[in-house]
């Protein structure tokens, strides 16, 4: 599953708690190694964007490939911003894609992941019980729960809360995630202690929004005690990540996308 002589490198950031762990593969990938060019360059994995689906295709392989799996194993739900969570045993078909925010297996030799462009990827393992998740979370999907419903998905797989790693990937950071006055009073509607998660904005009546704050605690309340946040800002790193806000600032009209993967390794 290496890649071709000549072929670069996909680019990915690891979490030094799920690379520690036995018998898993993850990766957040970066926008580097890829064949898409333009907005698009080069790592696009967005089967959702206006790049060429057959570029789109190679990107998926070679991060597949990364992941020590076969193209057709590497799997990302179609994401709708909700709480729902699909548990896969096997690959799907475009047809049968589910639609949901979160994935999670025990099945040995799959990937399963994550899409995002500025949304708060995480990922997921219980290497004892050999069970695997990834949710994408967004605020929308963080504030309804996207989180807690994919712990009790891992638990309904076998894995315990306790033992589980939990491993936050790149994201929109609070620098620059400016929202309006309206973000603000949902969060505080739902949990007035959430108004820690904004800071002022030089624009009047604008907070920023700390979103990798916001998941790490709901993940902390929800019982997960590892959590380990890898950092990087999509938006402030161009030459690095792909981001929804920043090619929306600079009217592009589209915007790559990132995999945010992980596999549990065939014995």
């Amino acid at each position: 599953m290496n890649s071709a002589p000549g072929t670069p490198a996909v680019g990915l950031v690891e979490a030094a708690s799920l690379a520690a762990l036995p018998g898993i593969r993850h990766g957040f990938f970066t926008r580097s190694g890829g064949v898409s060019e333009g907005i698009y360059e080069s790592l696009n994995a967005g089967v959702g964007s206006q790049d060429d689906p057959h570029k789109v295709a190679v990107n998926r392989a070679r991060m597949a490939a990364a992941l020590k799996v076969a193209p057709e194993r590497l799997l990302t739900p179609y994401q709708v911003h909700s709480a729902e969570v699909a548990v896969v045993d096997a690959p799907w078909t475009p047809a049968t894609r589910p639609r949901s925010d979160a994935i999670v297996t025990r099945t040995r030799g799959l990937a399963i992941g994550v899409t995002t462009a500025d949304c708060g990827p995480v990922l997921f393992a219980d290497a004892e019980a050999g069970v695997i998740g990834a949710a994408h979370a967004g605020w929308r999907g963080a504030l309804s729960g996207v989180l807690e419903s994919t712990i009790a998905a891992l638990e309904r797989c076998g894995a315990r809360r306790e033992r589980v790693v939990a491993a936050l990937g790149p994201m929109i950071r609070q620098p620059s995630y400016e929202v309006g006055p309206e973000l603000v009073a949902r969060f505080e509607a739902d949990d007035a202690a959430n108004a820690r998660f904004f800071a002022p904005s030089a624009r009047a009546g604008h907070a920023l929004f700390d979103l990798a704050g916001y998941v790490a605690m709901r993940l902390g309340r929800a019982g997960i005690i590892r959590i380990e946040d890898v950092g990087h800002c999509t938006y402030a790193s161009p030459a690095m990540f792909f981001s929804f806000r920043r090619s929306t600032h600079r009217g592009e009209g589209d915007y790559g996308r990132h995999v945010n993967a992980l596999a549990l390794m065939a014995d």
